[in-house]
């Protein structure tokens, strides 16, 4: 069975960071694409960043610059550094991972965590 299990949700002011972990059993991290989704009340859910296997990244324009998706295949986890937040980064995050496909289509993605509450506060 597998399970993502996201961590490290929270409220900051804007300006501050963020790491949000998303911790993987049943699969191998390194070996799957890993994704980071959000979704704010009222706006469909978007992709913010993603990370092949092969180390590939590809992050949202809202989000270049300022977030980094990385994985530590060790404790078979993804991260997602998030600085110099923004009041409009507020959402609920989801971790997102499939085994053959890494774009940005969400109904692509196989599984997925339970989300994470972001809060940027002005």
């Amino acid at each position: 069975q597998v399970q993502l299990v996201e961590s490290g949700g929270g409220s900051v002011q804007a300006g501050g960071s963020l790491r949000l972990s998303c911790t993987a059993s049943g699969i191998t991290v390194r070996n799957y694409y890993m994704a980071g989704f959000r979704q704010a009340p009222g706006k469909e859910r978007e992709g913010v960043a993603r990370r092949g296997g092969d180390g590939q990244v590809n992050y949202a324009d809202s989000v270049k610059g300022r977030f980094t998706i990385s994985k530590d295949n060790a404790e078979n986890t993804r991260h997602l550094q998030m600085n110099s937040l923004k009041p409009e980064d507020t959402a609920m995050y989801y971790c997102a991972a499939d085994g053959s496909f890494g774009g940005w289509n969400q109904w692509l993605y196989t599984f997925w965590g339970q989300g994470t509450q972001v809060t940027v506060s002005s």
